[in-house]
């Protein structure tokens, strides 16, 4: 498996509602992953930022947040990353963000020294992490 990254919250939720709005590099990691040809690592704090935002009614799914992760985790080249101490303390260390939905899955991008998919201008111009857009 050559290529392997992170999903940031927006651009998983941009590709499981088939957005046009993925760049072009996203969109190709992510074709890539439902041919099973590459790996995207889903953090747990966009497991939790999709809860919160279903919760709160800023992300309406079609579904329950629970059977949406069901479904992405459905293909095996979807990974489920746990949130580690390590990533936990990274993120608090981090001074780009204050929010720590971002600082946390920077962290986890990190911490597996891969890519982050993201449009996060934010992100992509701190310089603390390889992205892919």
């Amino acid at each position: 498996m050559a290529d392997v990254a992170v999903t940031d919250t927006h651009a998983l939720l941009f590709h499981t509602s088939s957005a046009s709005a993925l760049g072009r590099r996203a969109a190709s990691h992510f074709a890539a992953c439902e041919l099973e040809q590459a790996i995207v690592y889903v953090p747990a704090a966009v497991v939790w930022e999709v809860a919160v935002l279903s919760r709160t009614r800023r992300l309406l799914l079609k579904t329950s947040v629970r059977d949406y992760f069901d479904h992405v985790f459905s293909n095996p080249c979807f990974q489920y990353l746990d949130l580690s101490m390590e990533q936990i303390l990274e993120a608090h260390d981090l001074t780009f963000t204050r929010d720590p939905f971002d600082g946390l899955i920077v962290a986890a991008a990190r911490s597996l020294d891969v890519p982050l998919i993201t449009r996060d201008e934010a992100i992509r111009a701190s310089g603390v992490v390889r992205t892919l857009w």
